[in-house]
């Protein structure tokens, strides 16, 4: 199986390094890159073409709520997971509101990051630019 292409997007240094080596030891990801802001991120986004964006909220120069609308617009078929510490309706709902496809707090385990990114987010096939099908059974992250 083709491992799951990630890009990490957080104005944290150490939290993308910590996510970037924590997520590649699951071998089932392979993390294309890391950006410090939203702006950043969609630059890289065309070049590194990953399948999913791990996307926190509160950033400098763009936040992650404006950063996935533009690439929702940009790139409808990638996929943005929010990574964020505000796990209160209203961050959820404005996440929901930008597009994003799953909604996780930091501080969830690894294991459950992988999860989400793997089982429940299709990976886009970059050489016809539309989503590959998921095994029978698999579901969507659930938006709350």
């Amino acid at each position: 199986m083709t491992p799951t292409r990630v890009l990490i997007v957080d104005d944290v240094e150490q939290v993308r390094r910590d996510l970037s080596t924590a997520l590649s030891l699951s071998g089932e990801l392979e993390i294309v890159g890391e950006a410090a802001n939203g702006s950043e991120a969609i630059r890289m986004i065309e070049s590194l073409k990953p399948d999913v964006v791990l996307m926190d909220l509160e950033m400098p120069v763009m936040d992650g709520y404006e950063a996935t609308r533009k690439i929702k617009s940009l790139y409808p078929l990638r996929r943005v997971i929010a990574l964020t510490v505000h796990d209160y309706e209203s961050a959820r709902m404005k996440a929901e509101q930008s597009g994003v496809d799953g909604f996780l707090v930091k501080g969830a385990s690894v294991e459950s990051i992988v999860q989400a990114i793997t089982e429940n987010v299709p990976q886009v096939d970059q050489t016809q630019a539309i989503p590959r099908e998921k095994p029978a059974g698999q579901q969507q992250i659930q938006k709350e």
